[in-house]
């Protein structure tokens, strides 16, 4: 196995951890920037290094298509192709035949889709999905699932878990890397806490690496969102990561970190930056709207990100629809906040001051005391007392 999980501090199910892989040695909880063909748009890596990221997310279906594992493979792997020393992640390619593809069929031996390049019919299996990670070669490689959204309800949830569970089995025959790569199993079984039991059982008993949490943050209530990211927490292993698929709103990494969950990915900090929106402690902040026009300050006054200190939101503002430069600043100052956000829950469990830094969090985001229930639902099973910050 090429991975150490060392757990430094806790807060009930909170969890600070060392996480060593291959290429870095990360503090979790944290954040995966996605970079769908292996680059964060609009960033360079040494950027990245500079704001402190620790794993990129590569696409394995966009990969797969275009360089090519192939060609990956023969110039030396991922790492090398994208000049990045740290460490990389990559899917298995299942999410995209699902959410890219209406024309995706799903049998027992694979995903059969239309190829974007030639409308071909392409079949990819959950052999060929390890083939193509072991060429490119990234630290953590996913499991090919069946993936159904979490807003479908019926048979099919119940038909996806348990195959799921035989084709990780194939995963793990097919994956010929398992001392410089890491695989993962991801639970499915929709909002369902008996289907979620069993393939958690199902995937512990298969001793992997790390296991992610998978089919949320596909439009599902927030209630049930947290419900299941609990219970799924509560049931996986003390002595592995914890990954929540798809995860990016630092409202809900706040929340998914106190449950015990380690790691997040998504396009959200990247893709709101492309439409001129900031993340800051009281949430986003609209740099297209008129108010912004000679608003001399920086985005956040308190962040200390390359951009707060160089520019205005005027500024911004001027650029941001324009310029690629305006997506290019926001896209930077996002992932410097979601990965600040990272160290600070890294600190704060560490440092035994956990609850203290979730009420800072929450005061300043609902500064009217209005904290969503579903919020106070979930930190009430954390054992994090939020009193002083809810109104209610």
């Amino acid at each position: 196995m090429a991975l150490r999980f060392e757990v430094l501090g806790r807060f009930n199910r909170a969890r600070a951890a060392q996480l060593t892989l291959p290429h870095f040695v990360c503090q979790t909880p944290l954040f995966m920037p996605v970079g769908t063909q292996g680059t964060i748009k609009g960033l360079t890596t040494d950027q990245l290094e500079e704001i402190g990221c620790q794993i990129i997310l590569g696409n394995t279906y966009h990969l797969a298509l275009r360089p090519t594992s192939e060609l990956i493979d023969e110039l030396g792997g991922l790492h090398k192709f994208i000049n990045w020393p740290r460490a990389l992640l990559t899917d298995s390619g299942g999410f995209q035949m699902v959410s890219l593809l209406h024309l995706a069929d799903i049998t027992e031996k694979g995903v059969t889709f239309q190829s974007p390049v030639d409308g071909k019919p392409m079949l990819l299996t959950p052999e060929e999905s390890i083939q193509i990670q072991n060429r490119i070669g990234a630290d953590i490689i996913m499991a090919l699932d069946d993936v159904v959204r979490t807003t479908i309800t019926g048979p099919r949830i119940e038909e996806a878990m348990y195959r799921t569970l035989r084709w990780v089995d194939r995963c793990i025959a097919a994956h010929k890397r398992p001392h410089e790569q890491n695989l993962f199993g991801i639970v499915q079984g929709g909002l369902d806490p008996v289907l979620r039991d069993i393939c958690v059982r199902g995937l512990v008993d298969r001793n992997l690496p790390g296991y992610a949490i998978g089919g949320l943050a596909g439009g599902e209530d927030k209630d049930s969102f947290w419900r299941v990211v609990a219970q799924c927490t509560a049931a996986l292993p003390e002595d592995k990561p914890r990954y929540v698929m798809g995860v990016g709103y630092p409202l809900d990494i706040v929340v998914c970190s106190a449950l015990g969950a380690d790691m997040y990915d998504c396009v959200y900090p990247t893709r709101t930056a492309r439409f001129g929106t900031a993340l800051v402690p009281e949430g986003v902040l609209k740099l297209k709207h008129n108010a912004m026009v000679n608003d001399t300050r920086p985005i956040d006054p308190k962040c200390a990100c390359m951009v707060c200190k160089n520019y205005t939101r005027a500024y911004i503002h001027c650029l941001v629809t324009k310029d690629a430069m305006g997506s290019q600043l926001l896209s930077y100052h996002n992932l410097y906040y979601m990965l600040q956000l990272s160290r600070n829950l890294h600190s704060s469990i560490v440092e035994g001051r956990f609850p203290e830094f979730v009420c800072d969090f929450l005061q300043k985001m609902f500064p009217k005391g209005d904290v969503p229930e579903w919020v106070c639902n979930a930190m009430d099973v954390a054992g994090i007392d939020i009193s002083s910050c809810c109104s209610s």
